[in-house]
């Protein structure tokens, strides 16, 4: 069972999820900030990760508490759900297009954390949201799960396209890179261990 109970608490925030790596894209909870609750939304869909969450922090200071809990919460339950990585596919990739924008996503799930975010995103606020706290998700996350990513935009001038599209293309190489390949024969490293 590749699936996770996790929980973060801190002075600022609390952080309740259960991921299941084998799921079916369902994501059940809220963070109280609607645009990351969307973006998750579309992270559990393309991912097929099924995410259930429930989120609480000082909104009445800032977003980035809350944000970057949540992406360190949920690395250090992918990296958990992950277990031994045998049999993993470990590497995962792909492009998605949002109407103007398209932006790659490539995965390792190797243990090594690093993150190359290269996106363009002119505007400052998505509604309440401030764009500057995807990169701090992003880097929460990477750092949890000890995950290489690779996050390029290619094309695209919308803000709200270019994270959305950045987020389904983490999903679509998340897919693949959680799968379990019949053929991996223990993990899938020349070392013998990730």
């Amino acid at each position: 069972m590749r699936k996770v109970q996790l929980e973060r608490t801190t002075k600022e925030t609390s952080v309740t999820l259960e991921l299941n790596l084998d799921g079916t894209g369902e994501m059940q909870g809220e963070t109280g900030i609607g645009f990351l609750d969307h973006m998750l939304a579309l992270l559990a869909r393309h991912s097929l990760l099924d995410l259930r969450l429930k989120a609480r922090g000082d909104l009445h200071v800032d977003m980035h508490h809350l944000v970057e809990d949540t992406g360190l919460a949920l690395g250090a339950a992918l990296r958990q759900a992950l277990g031994g990585k045998q049999g993993l596919t470990r590497y995962g990739s792909a492009i998605v297009p949002m109407d103007e924008a398209l932006v790659l996503a490539a995965v390792d799930l190797g243990g090594r954390p690093y993150l190359c975010q290269r996106l363009e995103l002119t505007r400052k606020r998505i509604g309440d949201f401030d764009t500057e706290l995807v990169a701090e998700f992003m880097q929460a996350l990477t750092t949890a799960a000890g995950m290489n990513l690779h996050l390029v935009q290619l094309a695209g001038r919308n803000t709200h396209h270019v994270i959305e599209a950045a987020f389904k293309a983490l999903a679509r190489a998340l897919r693949q890179a959680v799968a379990l390949d019949p053929r991996v024969k223990g993990v899938p490293s020349s070392k013998g261990v990730l």
